[in-house]
């Protein structure tokens, strides 16, 4: 071998298992693409399923809700079980379990069947999720790289969001509602032979048992609390509400100190104890909070208040997804230039410009306006969760990268929940007094016209005449003056998220030897103009040659420091998993 082999090349050699690279990359965006299509292809076939299968009113709730709801409480068990089992092997009983509910929903023949097999889908994908995103992180370990696989992961995710609706909308005006599930099948029988070839194997260090009881508390106390947010997010807070989310807290509270007493914890928890990445998983949750209540209201004032269709509602949200694209895929060349601080905090600047240059929206169409605000919105925001995302998982172990992954993809999912409640509630309370007195409008009228806007339409036209006409304007005017207090509230949690994203670290740190489980063994982990060693025997001055490594040891040289690039490699000091060095 040549003397010149670098390091890094050692390293992806190591973890690519033979594989190449960049067609593993292919195959997790396609399982990650099918897995975010389906959160929201099914929105739009909603009217048609009501109309086939008559579900009532609590059983079209679940058949919507069933999907989130089992993904985002099962992540943080099936993260941590690939970690412990091999990722590619939950990734491919995903594969199975994804494709055999997919052919149930789509020959569903009534609401109860509908959701089981919403549910499995849930259960399909919360294998998925996690085990792309720390598969993708044992292929990649050289960090430059690694940015530019989450930043193509990352554009993946923002189009299968968007893909969503417009292939739903697709199938439903040329076949029945199930073809929105049936689409997944075929998609996925290429997947799973191909996932099982190409894809390597990873696990972690495997010490000590699988914390079975701290899995199923983990998951139980995800589900009540995302499902306490749901229903908050729906405005309701009675005991159905209140009671799973103290019973959630309660829970996830065992399950923290349960971990914490533990020797071989399900999750490590003094991950957290590292400002990147509590600070990561912090600026996804705030993230989400800001952005998945704008898109809902978004959506209501482009159909309700500009009167444009679901079709052209699609169509003017479409330069977000094309600007989050193009900031995932400019996203390592980004970090590289301007450090996880400064990319993160940006992000989050940029997405609260647009956020207020939104509030310039009013009863009009202002079609330039909007287009400006979702592209800065759309790109701000991806800014922000790339960075977030790469931070985080670079930071965390690589045996507990399935927990990290898992870990941040629950983070997203309450980021989401908590947005729709807090932001649903902001709007509500903003948009509810502008109704309470209109002239000619009964109380009774007003008070069920303050529910919503559209309900406000339909009490505005059993109403009609002068009356009806004054309660449309009157609802148009508060729920436009609700939005704006909405977007200048959610600014104000962006700009939080800028200040939080400050304790992140200034530089990409680059740490060129390292190897998928550490350190190369017998190497020595100096290198030029690094403060961060520990041990005399580590210091090495800049341009002064590494040592020679022990006996036994791979004796290719390393090259020659690039001394211009020292700021961009010192890596932040953290202790190896497994081995006594510090790198």
């Amino acid at each position: 071998m040549s003397g010149t082999t670098t390091a890094a090349a050692l390293r992806r050699r190591a973890a690519g298992a033979g594989a190449n690279r960049w067609v593993v990359l292919v195959v997790l965006c396609v399982s990650l693409l099918l897995v975010a299509v389906d959160a929201t292809v099914l929105h739009v076939a909603v009217p048609a399923v009501t109309e086939d299968l008559k579900p009532g009113a609590v059983e079209l709730l679940w058949i919507v809700d069933a999907y989130p709801l089992v993904c985002a409480s099962l992540l943080i068990l099936f993260g941590t079980l690939g970690d412990r089992v091999g990722r590619r092997r939950v990734l491919l009983l995903g594969y199975t379990l994804f494709g055999v509910a997919s052919a149930m929903a789509a020959f569903a023949d009534d609401a109860h069947l509908l959701i089981v097999a919403r549910a499995l889908l849930g259960v399909g994908g919360a294998m998925i999720m996690p085990a792309t995103l720390s598969i993708l992180r044992q292929v990649f370990p050289d960090r430059r790289e690694r940015a530019l696989a989450i930043g193509v992961w990352s554009a993946v995710a923002a189009v299968g969001a968007a893909v969503g609706p417009l292939l739903g909308g697709f199938l439903l005006e040329h076949f029945w509602w199930g073809s929105v599930f049936l689409v997944n099948i075929p998609l996925m029988l290429v997947s799973l032979p191909v996932g099982r070839i190409l894809l390597p194997e990873s696990k972690g260090d495997g010490e000590g048992p699988w914390d079975v009881v701290g899995a199923l508390t983990a998951a139980a106390g995800l589900f009540a609390v995302v499902l306490g947010v749901k229903r908050l997010g729906a405005g309701e807070l009675g005991a159905a509400t209140l009671l799973p989310l103290a019973a959630g807290v309660v829970l996830l509270v065992l399950f923290v100190r349960r971990q914490r007493r533990r020797t071989h914890p399900l999750l490590d928890l003094r991950m957290f104890s590292r400002p990147a990445f509590s600070t990561s998983v912090g600026c996804i949750v705030l993230a989400m909070l800001a952005l998945v209540g704008l898109e809902l209201i978004a959506a209501q004032y482009l159909q309700l208040v500009l009167g444009l269709s679901p079709l052209e509602t699609g169509q003017r949200l479409v330069p977000l997804t094309f600007a989050a694209m193009a900031a995932g895929l400019a996203g390592a060349r980004m970090l590289r230039r301007f450090g996880p601080r400064r990319m993160v905090s940006l992000g989050f600047c940029l997405t609260a410009g647009a956020v207020v240059l939104l509030t310039a929206m009013g009863g009009e169409d202002n079609a330039p306006l909007l287009l400006g605000g979702f592209v800065l919105l759309g790109f701000g925001l991806e800014t922000t969760l790339f960075g977030a995302y790469e931070s985080m998982l670079s930071e965390a172990p690589q045996d507990q990268a399935g927990g990290a992954a898992a870990i941040g993809e629950t983070s997203y999912q309450l980021g989401a929940g908590i947005g729709i409640a807090l932001l649903g509630s902001v709007m509500n309370a903003a948009y509810a007094p502008g109704l309470s007195q209109v002239p000619g409008v009964p109380a009774s009228a007003s008070a069920a016209a303050a529910h919503s806007l559209g309900e406000a339409y339909e009490v505005a036209a059993r109403l009609g005449g002068p009356a009806g006409e004054a309660l449309r304007l009157a609802a148009r005017h508060s729920f436009v003056h609700g939005l704006h207090v909405t977007l200048l509230v959610s600014a104000g949690l962006l700009l939080a998220g800028a200040a939080m994203a400050l304790r992140l670290p200034r530089l990409m740190h680059c740490d060129p030897e390292e190897t998928p489980s550490g350190p190369a063994s017998g190497a020595s982990p100096a290198r030029a103009g690094s403060t961060a060693l520990s041990g005399p025997e580590s210091a090495t001055s800049p341009g002064q040659a590494p040592s020679a490594p022990a006996s036994g040891t791979t004796s290719e040289a390393s090259p020659a420091p690039d001394l211009g690039d020292i700021p961009n490699r010192m890596p932040a000091q953290r202790e190896s998993r497994g081995s006594g060095v510090k790198v």
